[in-house]
């Protein structure tokens, strides 16, 4: 009889199947990923994977929080971190939207991604984007402002940009908010 595994050890797991499960949503779409794909690619049997989440769209909506809220302790670190509110609001929303973001629009399906899961559960971009409001309001100092710089940040998707040219935007846009402090013969 195989030993128990650790608590480590099943995060490990966990984390593992929800990689690869990621990669198959925005590689294949919602609709054509199987419990098959994904324990191909995590090397672990569907019966296992099927120990682990009941149905597809329960592991659909673990990927997702997985990816999205997993981020917020370490955007919570940056909005009060060192650097200037610039710095601080470009590295918040670097870890919060433009990583994902990058993932996304670089897959074949990523479209579909963020669609299929505000339909499955509408609560987990409810809460990142709390997180995001709380994190640029401590940044920028004021709860109005911190909504309009997101709800502009919102519109720069709009045309689903390539990551560089949100990042550009992102720049542009923040600095409207907190101009970036220059150091000499340096330009950020």
């Amino acid at each position: 009889m195989p030993a128990a595994m650790t608590e480590e050890e099943v995060a490990e797991r966990r984390s593992k199947v929800l990689h690869a499960a990621r990669w198959c949503f925005l590689n294949f779409g919602f609709a054509k990923t199987s419990f098959e794909d994904v324990a191909k690619r995590a090397n672990i049997s569907r019966t296992l994977l099927y120990r682990i989440f009941k149905d597809k769209e329960d592991l659909y909506t673990a990927v997702f929080t997985h990816w999205l809220l997993s981020r917020h302790p370490e955007a919570k670190q940056a909005a009060a971190g060192p650097g200037s509110p610039y710095e601080r609001l470009i590295n918040v929303c670097r870890l919060l939207v433009l990583e994902p973001w990058s993932d996304m629009v670089a897959a074949p399906m990523g479209a579909e991604f963020h669609d299929v899961c505000e339909r499955l559960d509408p609560d987990i971009e409810a809460r990142h984007r709390k997180v995001a409001l709380q994190c640029v309001t401590a940044i920028l100092g004021d709860a109005e402002r911190a909504e309009v710089f997101l709800l502009s940040f919102d519109g720069l998707l709009a045309d689903q940009p390539t990551a560089a040219v949100l990042e550009r935007r992102l720049r542009i846009l923040a600095e409207r908010f907190v101009p970036p402090t220059k150091e000499k013969g340096r330009r950020p």
